[in-house]
């Protein structure tokens, strides 16, 4: 197997929280799983806690069994202590393979969301009453269902991407011919035949695991080779806040680590509705549900690889909508980044997300708000940075282009600085130099720090007249990018799955 990784970029994190304040969350995270602890809606979660040293006692709510479960202090941190620091997220090419390491702050960013609405962007050209002369082209958009075919169109694009570094599927696919028995091998079929990154997904039925994990193997060539390099990985979003343990995401998580697997326990508590809205509040509820996600993950399998999900998000107080825009968005995220850390395991975080509903002003100044913060904060594995609109409503190919040149300035931005003994020598000789010139001027000494890529291009969208252009040329770089030929799997690997997979659609089968 290839020790070759995508290189992302690795940061000195920001920290919100002194040492004494993390201290503080554990402890309080610790304290709300003893008392009042979970209510767990899965009997074999419940078992299995139990036996591991919780207190679990049985009880009904509204006629069905539930299982409040009490955690002690020192059960948790035991088994949490469990959870690896270190694993490898694969992917069809060796090259686009993630190493997440919780003791290396090193970014990756990705795409997210499931959407339902896809964004298609269109210039038209007007002209002006006053002198025919004068003309103005803006972006006309126009909403299309997600289906199949757009979901490999994302895939296709975000391969191309070279800051988008995993991609999980921005669209729903609501094809005629898709239902809940088939929906799953489509998905990711779609995802895994237009992309050479590493895909992750949520599960929407378990009894379609096996065709799934079956797909990849065939994918890799075989059983062994897909745990070696486990190109695809799941979403498991096992907690309902507050303090809920889903039933059936419980089901998916036992035969998702029982498969050797890679997963996240992922939980989204909205301030203000489903936890505190105060920043304590909010940051040690989630604590405490993943904490207890990731419990039981180590419970099934010691050292299974699982990523520390975290997607806190704030109510708006007037309908109680997601607010992505805002400050206390951020400072949620940070203090999971900084909680993830002090247990040594990787953070599944979020940015890019704003409350704009098209590409223009408002998305660029939301998204670059987060995208900024939360890779300075540390979070290994970024999601939902690209292309999203109207919260996580929409996805739209032209703002996922955007956004693919913000994160590369981001990325850019929080390099390591390249100073050294050798580089300081340097700088003064060359002061030296270009002060013995008549000219002084430092231009034909740059040229060296242009072709080693440390000095960063101008922005690539902007407009050199009085208009603002950005969206217009982000339309034409898509189309040059949709006009290249797709990374497909070969001709015979599709055959085979074809074979061997039932309920794909005929008509996401490509020309390998």
């Amino acid at each position: 197997m290839s020790t070759e990784y995508r290189p992302g970029i690795v940061v000195r994190p920001y920290e919100r929280l002194e040492k004494e304040q993390i201290e503080h969350l554990h402890r309080a995270s610790l304290s709300i799983l003893e008392d009042p602890g979970i209510w767990c809606y899965n009997r074999r979660a419940a078992d299995l806690f139990g036996t591991a040293g919780a207190h679990v006692q049985e009880e009904t709510e509204h006629g069905q069994p539930v299982w409040r479960v009490s955690f002690p202090a020192g059960m948790v941190e035991e088994t949490v202590a469990k959870a690896p620091s270190e694993f490898v997220l694969g992917a069809r090419n060796p090259e686009n393979r993630l190493h997440l390491d919780a003791d290396t702050p090193r970014i990756y960013f990705g795409s997210g969301s499931e959407t339902n609405v896809w964004l298609e962007t269109h210039m038209e050209t007007f002209v002006s009453r006053e002198d025919p002369e004068k003309t103005m082209t803006v972006p006309r958009f126009s909403e299309l269902r997600g289906s199949s075919a757009l979901l490999c169109r994302a895939a296709k694009l975000c391969d191309r991407l070279e800051h988008l570094d995993f991609f999980i599927r921005p669209v729903n696919i609501q094809d005629k011919g898709i239902d809940e028995t088939n929906h799953d091998v489509n998905k990711f079929f779609a995802s895994l035949n237009n992309i050479t990154k590493h895909v992750q997904a949520g599960l929407t039925r378990l009894e379609s695991l096996d065709d799934v994990i079956k797909m990849a193997e065939i994918i890799t060539g075989g059983a062994d080779e897909l745990r070696k390099n486990p190109v695809l990985s799941f979403i498991t979003c096992v907690f309902k806040s507050p303090l809920q343990l889903v039933a059936d995401t419980a089901d998916k998580v036992f035969s998702i680590v029982e498969a050797g697997l890679p997963l996240v326990i992922s939980s989204s508590p909205q301030g203000g509705s489903s936890a505190p809205i105060q920043e304590a509040g909010m940051v040690a509820q989630i604590n405490a549900e993943i904490l207890a996600g990731i419990s039981l993950v180590q419970l099934i399998r010691p050292g299974a690889p699982v990523l520390y999900g975290s997607v806190p998000v704030r109510a708006r107080m007037d309908d109680l909508h997601d607010l992505y825009g805002c400050p206390e968005f951020n400072q949620y995220n940070i203090d999971c980044a900084q909680m993830a850390r002090h247990y040594r395991i990787p953070c599944y975080s979020t940015s890019g997300v704003g409350d704009a509903k098209v590409p223009g002003a408002q998305a660029m100044f939301e998204k670059l708000f987060t995208d900024l913060y939360m890779a300075m904060s540390g979070a290994q594995y970024i999601h939902y940075a690209f292309g999203l609109l109207d919260r996580t409503n929409t996805f739209c190919p032209v703002q996922a282009v955007i956004d693919n040149e913000l994160i590369g300035k981001v990325k850019h931005c929080l390099r390591t600085p390249k100073v050294g003994a050798e580089e300081t020598r340097d700088a003064v000789e060359m002061v030296k130099k270009v002060m013995g010139t008549s000219h002084r001027l430092f231009a034909r000494h740059a040229r060296k720090a242009i072709h080693a890529g440390d000095v960063s291009d101008p922005f690539a969208f902007g407009a050199k007249d009085l208009q603002d252009r950005v969206v217009e040329h982000a339309v034409a770089a898509l189309e040059k990018i949709e006009a290249e030929p797709a990374n497909h799997l070969p001709a015979d690997i599709q055959e085979k799955i074809f074979a061997e997979i039932p309920g794909l659609l005929p008509s996401l089968k490509q020309a390998g």
